[in-house]
């Protein structure tokens, strides 16, 4: 073994001991840049070479250059057909004649579903049954006579299990949505068109992470091609599996996540996205439910985008980052729009709970006529809004509880609301801060 002695007092000796102590840890292999330029060619008459496009509105926000990585654009309006059509694409064509299983919150469904069509192979796709209804009617469109579509379970998790048993008794190849090479080195091929299409080096990168397929792709090419970006995972506070893997050093199950945001929402991301991530990310961010559906609100109010909630994620992250990106080159990568426009009521209620603009109570009212009048004389001010009421009069009682959802136009005006109920001797719970009894009383 040869050894070098040098005065750690020098900054070149300094340079030197850290590049080597770099050089001499043991890090996951990436995708290599050769292997993702491979599957940029394969893909470019399959999918569409979506624009990286100035966000002005969030530029100005956040006082940045803000570019957008405009997924939704693409032909299943998710990125998801370049990692499902790079796998498919792949296989010996012994596989492909015996046909294809794939598990799927919805949008790596439509990838293989229309990879299938294309390619002319059966696929049997497995989707949870809380899939929104619009992800599984354009699985359909694409895939047409070519996929069967099977809903079981509640989460990805469970359509995964059931797909995994399909496989083993058929022996048909699995199309992973995010575990694998071929499907990494797809997704990484939206690294290669940002590159391409960026004015000026970027500075920070944000990607959403799911089961860790996208990341794990811009990660292996923007390493080797653009390694003084720094590339922030975003997750939803709800399902922050990738975060809690690298916390611990080992790939984690989450027993519990919050299935709202359903592209995203995985119990555990992939090993091989794991190994890739934990040595090469340079952080990851978690973003409340409640600010995922303002901001999708709000690019569709403000900006005319949809989104879905996963395809928000990069954007909700900035908020976090607002002073340490002033100044600098930005690029989110939206990496979806598939929304189901029934879900529109539900991130309403979910921004207006976030932004402290809507608070739910327990009431007890007195059984008396004008009660109902008195509170509103009372208790609201003059720009809040009664948005709930529930009540059932039971004669046996003075007093009877009531649960009242209130609408405020500012968050500050909690305090005086607070105050008079407080001051009219009203007794009363708030149930924001009981999420349990809270998903009861205003689901009843």
């Amino acid at each position: 073994m040869l050894l070098r002695f040098f005065d750690l007092n020098t900054e070149v000796n300094r340079d030197y001991l850290r590049i080597e102590l770099v050089k001499n840890q043991t890090l996951a292999p990436l995708i290599s840049v050769s292997e993702i330029h491979r599957t940029h060619l394969l893909l470019r008459s399959v999918v569409v070479r979506t624009p990286l496009i100035y966000n002005a509105v969030l530029s100005e926000r956040y006082q940045a250059n803000i570019y957008l990585k405009r997924e939704d654009l693409q032909v299943v309006r998710s990125y998801k057909i370049r990692g499902a059509y790079s796998k498919i694409h792949s296989l010996s064509e012994q596989q492909k004649e015996a046909g294809i299983v794939c598990a799927s919150a919805g949008n790596h469904a439509q990838g293989v579903a229309l990879s299938c069509f294309t390619l002319g192979i059966q696929g049997k796709i497995y989707m949870p049954m809380t899939t929104p209804k619009q992800k599984i009617n354009q699985v359909r469109l694409h895939g047409k006579d070519k996929v069967e579509i099977v809903l079981v379970g509640d989460t990805f998790d469970d359509a995964f299990k059931e797909a995994m048993k399909d496989c083993e008794s058929t022996g048909k190849a699995f199309i992973h949505p995010f575990d694998d090479e071929k499907i990494v080195a797809g997704q990484g091929t939206v690294a290669v068109e940002i590159l391409e299409d960026a004015k000026n080096s970027i500075d920070y990168l944000f990607c959403p992470i799911g089961g860790g397929g996208l990341i794990s792709g811009i990660i292996s090419y923007m390493h080797e091609i653009s390694g003084e970006t720094k590339i922030i995972g975003v997750e939803p506070e709800g399902a922050p599996a990738m975060k809690m893997s690298i916390e611990q050093g080992e790939l984690v199950t989450l027993e519990e996540i919050d299935k709202f945001v359903d592209g995203a929402a995985v119990r555990r991301v992939g090993k091989l996205n794991f190994e890739i991530t934990k040595d090469h990310v340079s952080e990851i961010c978690l973003v409340p439910e409640g600010q995922i559906c303002t901001d999708i609100l709000d690019l569709y109010n403000e900006q005319a985008l949809v989104v879905e909630p996963a395809g928000a994620l990069s954007v909700s992250a900035l908020e976090q980052y607002r002073e340490e990106i002033r100044g600098k080159e930005v690029v989110c990568i939206i990496s979806g729009g598939n929304n189901d426009i029934t879900r529109t009521e539900e991130m309403r209620e979910r921004s207006l709970l976030h932004k402290g603009l809507k608070h739910y109570f327990l009431i007890r009212f007195p059984q008396r006529p004008g009660a109902l009048s008195t509170f509103c004389t009372e208790i609201l001010g003059e720009r809040d809004d009664i948005c709930h009421f529930e009540y059932s009069k039971r004669h046996n009682r003075a007093m009877g509880p009531a649960v009242v959802g209130v609408e405020l136009t500012h968050r500050e005006d909690l305090t005086g609301l607070l105050q008079r109920l407080d001051e009219h001797k009203y007794v009363y719970e708030r149930l924001n801060d009981k999420p349990d009894l809270f998903t009861f009383l205003c689901s009843m």
